[in-house]
């Protein structure tokens, strides 16, 4: 994703809850409404779909079909994979049916397709290379990834690490169908002689290293093979002859050239092109070149458009490295390639007809068209790209071209005229979900990378794009004053600015008079009374370190530190009652309250699950201290007296979060959405009678891995959910 590497250990969450002495979790109750007695579960279909944005995520890899015309995928870092529509004109999810226990395998390391079988599709899956995140697996289809086959691997990927826009590191053995080829950061090259069902180590004469990039990528040209390799003194380009890996003779050298990043085959000039930096990337690139390899003579040539380093015309230094490269199959000698890291003077892409002989940059002369995801503003003017490391020159038009960039899909079919090539891919990491009891918006969201949008539509990109005034990069906070929900506020990432309240809803937003002045360094969740006369602020570094909490009584003109609330806690505001506030310190595993608007805190319930700052409450709409609390695999707990005592919920064996809707026809509480476990499955689910019964509403088709972060019913609709993901952006549906 563009920004922060992400993962469901860095989450924000919600919280809340508690009122006078301390109490003892108590053992289940005996009424089956308070405690639910029996796991009683039903399955309810549902239509499921993916709210509108529009890209929002880091495309690492697009990937035009040779032989099929208007056939192409598109893979991302932490959001799966997916298929070109032509008829449709939109991307296709492949892997929304990844289940909860295998999170770490919605990041696509790499993807590769059979030019000799139209229909087969290849993906190398595993987001991170830690071991507490498992290994990676093989997927491989015969229809175009309707349908797949799963091989695990015994050997970690890292889709969503630096290197995750190489490539690709996946290839079909041109020679022979049943052959494939995958290289891996850490474990060298494997090879596989059945398709994809079985995987074994492959000599290669590089040596891996625990923290290096291994193969970046393979490639074929023609019949022979090719692989870049980026761990240091061994870095360089390798070919496959003789049965054997062997560097290729007089290949560049030095810091530019220090990790070959992608490669393509101009198969009508018989030139292999390679992109170099001396990192990586996305992060962290300097310089870089581009060269040009004659397969028949041997012979190399740098093609390098610009030399990185100079200054651009306000004085800043021009650094950045070369990522993308493709060739046009119709046209020998053209070829396009792309900066990366380019921040002082934007990314972009340079074209050239005679074999890079001459460059031309089509950023200089580009129209861009952002007006159906206008959030690419970024509430100044939509760029050209950044972070592009990949870009895909269609093989039946050459002027149709694609490239990957942090946030989207840029196409062109003139060379002149952008937009964004986007419908159907969403791929943001989804933190906060509110769901007005009134107003234009049903759905309000606090992302990450992207901040805070209003939903004013679930099946177009917000009309307003992001939040602005100010723009945050990953929203820390979102709360709605539940007896003036005209009142909203936000907090998040942003420069000196890091807090900002609405009083339309959260149409338009004015930034806090003022603010601690540890906001800038760990902008944490906030909350606010129910009616809107408090805001009570919690902060926390990205690292984990916490501070005190501080409150305001003026709108965010003034800020008074708050000593006795837990440091780091998630401040929930009691919806009724506007001097009531709730914290749950995870640490202790005790529940505190306030009763004076947040001035002081006390605490009440004690001995609850501990040592996991995910764990959160959630305050029930239009009661006071009724109050639910979400501890994981521990169970779900509830308070009906303001967090003095507890009762664990025995129709729930786990709760990673909770959330309220409109009530059913005829029912007095509102409808309960939970995303955990009522036996042994981790799902989505509702219930009508207060937690007695539970109906799961997904299926195995969708399942999007890690949903942890929020759910929410709608308060207008019962049985309309919304729903975040870590990736696909955020879900939502409706009963059939």
């Amino acid at each position: 994703m563009y920004g922060p590497l992400r993962s469901p250990s860095r989450r924000t969450v919600l919280a809340g809850a508690g009122v006078a002495a301390a109490a003892v979790v108590l053992p289940p109750a005996s009424t089956a409404a308070a405690a639910g007695a029996v796991a009683d579960t039903s399955v309810q279909a549902h239509r499921w779909r993916t709210a509108s944005i529009g890209g929002t995520g880091f495309v690492t890899g697009v990937l035009f079909h040779p032989r099929v015309k208007g056939l192409a995928y598109a893979r991302t870092d932490i959001g799966g994979a997916y298929r070109w529509e032509r008829t449709t004109s939109r991307w296709v999810p492949l892997l929304d049916h990844i289940g909860w226990d295998d999170w770490n395998l919605t990041g696509v390391e790499a993807m590769a397709v059979d030019a000799a079988h139209p229909d087969r599709l290849f993906l190398a899956l595993g987001t991170y290379s830690q071991p507490s995140a498992g290994t990676g697996a093989v997927l491989r289809s015969e229809d175009r990834g309707a349908t797949w086959a799963r091989t695990d691997l015994n050997v970690r990927l890292g889709a969503n690490e630096d290197g995750r826009g190489t490539g690709e590191r996946l290839l079909v053995d041109p020679r022979d169908s049943d052959t494939l080829w995958l290289g891996t950061r850490h474990d060298g090259l494997l090879k596989s002689t059945d398709r994809g069902s079985t995987w074994a180590a492959a000599d290669f004469p590089a040596t891996p290293s625990a923290s290096g990039q291994g193969i970046t990528f393979l490639a074929a040209a023609e019949r022979v093979l090719y692989a870049g390799w980026g761990d240091g003194g061994d870095a360089g380009l390798y070919q496959y002859t003789g049965g054997r890996w062997q560097t290729v003779a007089g290949q560049p050298s030095g810091d530019a050239a220090k990790i070959p990043v992608r490669s393509a085959y101009d198969i009508g000039a018989r030139d292999l092109y390679v992109t170099y930096a001396n990192t990586p990337g996305p992060n962290n690139q300097t310089t870089g070149s581009v060269h040009r390899l004659n397969t028949v003579t041997g012979a190399w040539t740098e093609v390098t458009p610009v030399p990185p380093g100079g200054t651009t015309a306000d004085g800043s230094a021009d650094t950045f490295g070369y990522g993308g490269v493709a060739v046009d199959a119709r046209r020998p000698g053209t070829v396009v390639v792309s900066t990366n890291n380019r921040w002082a003077d934007v990314d972009t892409l340079f074209r050239s007809t005679d074999r890079g002989r001459t460059w031309v940059s089509l950023k200089d002369s580009a129209v861009l068209d952002v007006t159906e995801t206008p959030y690419l503003n970024w509430g100044e003017k939509a760029k050209f790209g950044w972070w592009i490391q990949t870009v895909g020159i269609d093989p039946y038009d050459s002027r149709h071209i694609v490239y990957g960039t942090g946030a989207t899909l840029f196409s062109t079919c003139d060379l002149v005229h952008w937009a964004p090539q986007i419908r159907g891919l969403e791929e943001s990491a989804v933190t906060f979900l509110l769901s007005p009891p009134t107003g234009k918006a049903h759905l309000l969201s606090g992302l990450g990378d992207i901040g805070v949008m209003y939903h004013d539509s679930l099946t177009s990109s917000p009309s307003l794009g992001m939040a602005t005034n100010p723009v945050f990069g990953s929203a820390t906070g979102l709360a709605q004053a539940a007896l003036k929900p005209s009142y909203t506020v936000r907090t998040g990432w942003s420069s000196g600015k890091n807090g900002a309240s609405s009083t339309d809803g959260g149409r338009t937003w004015t930034p806090f008079a003022a603010q601690p002045e540890i906001a800038s360094a760990a902008p944490g969740p906030i909350a606010v009374g129910a009616d809107g006369a408090t805001l009570l602020w919690s902060f926390v570094h990205w690292d984990g370190t916490k501070y005190p909490a501080h409150r305001s009584t003026d709108g965010g003109a003034t800020w008074t530190e708050v000593s006795s609330f837990p440091k780091g806690g998630v401040p929930v505001a009691d919806p009724a009652d506007p001097t009531r506030f709730y914290v749950y310190d995870t640490d202790t595993g005790t529940v505190s309250a306030s009763t004076d608007s947040g001035a002081s805190f006390t605490a009440r319930a004690t001995g609850l699950p501990s040592g996991d700052s995910q764990f959160r409450i959630a305050a029930a709409p239009g009661r006071s201290g009724d109050l639910w609390l979400s501890a994981k695999s521990n169970g779900l707990y509830r308070s009906r007296d303001g967090g003095v005592t507890f009762t664990k919920v025995s129709s729930a064996s786990a709760s990673y979060a909770l959330g309220f809707g409109k009530a059913a026809p005829g029912a007095r509480y509102p409808a309960l959405y939970l995303v955990g476990s009522t036996e042994t499955i981790t799902a989505v689910y509702r219930s009508d009678d207060e937690g007695a019964r539970w109906t799961r509403i997904n299926d195995d088709a969708h399942q999007w891995g890690w949903t942890g972060a929020a759910v929410t019913g709608d308060p207008r609709i019962h049985g309309r959910v919304y729903l975040s993901t870590n990736g696909r952006g955020i879900q939502y549906a409706d009963p059939e």
